[in-house]
């Protein structure tokens, strides 16, 4: 038995391959799936700025299995492609150098003029891009995470796995130097060869012994979403001051990556983050002006101490695996997949070398 601790893109993508691979698996999750990191989200799918070259490459290895994904499951509803256009008028001569370098690893770029750009993006003012370097980046994309979580658990429970929601892992069980399984909060105990932690921003919970805890340095960012809009935008767009999507049934996704907000943030329609990014957003798309947020919504990412994935088994403890990384809409398929294959077959995968917990534990 295989028990994957989370419901969310990764717990699933895990699941699923772990299923799909004829192994028998059960999914735990303390909430929803998808009620954690993977529903608060911008849940941008690209490889811009990941550096160094492997944690480039490892996104982009997320990107292609995103594709080869849509292919297995023929209706993916998940999935919103359309690319993502950018412009950076802050620092206008690193952005060429930063799109240069993402061209010479090819990464498909090309850059836009006013007209092109209006001809992908009409809502766009194209006052606020003034003469700022613009690019497209056509191969990338946006995912409805819970969707996506949704149906690769369906898909797993259709090959025998068993999923269980609102129920917390109190306590990993443990004989010597071998985890055995997990407790529940109902007093049950399931027995496991295999323990899969994908917990994201709980990874360091109390719940997990000292030794099996992935080190978070956690950070929250701020999301709004507009009422139902007669709108046409039809992919990312990522200004040097905001960050815009659609998000279905005509609304939009404002946030801004690098404006942090606390994770216990009251804020309403009048705090000053809120009215900020929207006032950045107004001027991108006019079409704004009049419309105020309807929701508010704070995410916190799921970020190991150094930035970069937690992927492998723990040191110096057989049976359990730990899945922990930002980005993690971008990796999940790739993961699932790697994840399993190690799993299962004992193997270990170069693309993850970089990045296994035991750095944390030396």
């Amino acid at each position: 038995m295989h028990i994957v601790i989370g419901a969310g893109v990764i717990g699933a993508s895990v699941a699923y391959h772990l299923a799909r691979a004829g192994a028998p698996v059960t999914v735990i999750d303390a909430g929803r799936i998808g009620g954690g990191t993977s529903g608060s989200s911008f849940a941008w799918v690209n490889s811009h700025n990941k550096a160094p070259r492997a944690y480039h490459d490892l996104n982009v290895a997320g990107m292609r299995a995103h594709a080869a994904l849509r292919e297995c499951f023929g209706d993916a509803p998940w999935w919103h492609g359309g690319g993502t256009v950018e412009w950076e008028s802050i620092a206008p001569e690193a952005y060429r150098a930063k799109v240069a370098l993402l061209q010479s690893w090819r990464y498909t770029a090309e850059w836009l003029d006013h007209a092109a750009l209006h001809a992908l993006e009409p809502d766009i003012n194209l006052g606020a891009v003034g003469d700022a370097p613009v690019a497209f980046f056509p191969d990338d994309g946006w995912v409805d995470p819970v969707v996506y979580s949704h149906a690769l658990l369906t898909e797993a429970k259709r090959l025998g796995a068993q999923v269980f929601q609102h129920l917390a892992v109190t306590a990993i069980r443990r004989q010597g130097s071998r985890v055995t399984g997990v407790a529940t909060a109902d007093g049950a105990t399931h027995d496991a060869d295999v323990v899969v932690n994908a917990t994201g921003r709980w990874a360091d919970q109390s719940a997990l012994p000292l030794d099996l805890r992935i080190p978070l340095a956690p950070s929250a960012g701020l999301m709004l979403f507009t009422p139902p809009l007669a709108h046409g935008v039809q992919r990312v767009i990522f200004s040097p001051r905001v960050h815009i999507r659609p998000d279905g049934a005509g609304r939009l996704l404002i946030c801004r990556n690098d404006l942090e907000v606390t994770a216990d943030a009251e804020l309403d329609r009048c705090s000053p983050e809120v009215t900020g990014l929207l006032a950045a957003a107004r001027e991108v798309l006019p079409l704004l002006r009049h419309v105020d947020a309807e929701a508010l919504r704070v995410g916190v990412r799921a970020i190991p101490a150094d930035q970069f994935p937690a992927v492998g088994p723990s040191p110096g403890t057989k049976g359990y695996y730990s899945v922990v990384t930002h980005s993690g809409v971008t990796l999940a398929p790739f993961l699932g997949e790697a994840v399993a294959e190690e799993i299962l077959n004992n193997t270990v995968r170069p693309e993850l070398a970089s990045f296994r917990p035991q750095r944390f534990f030396s």
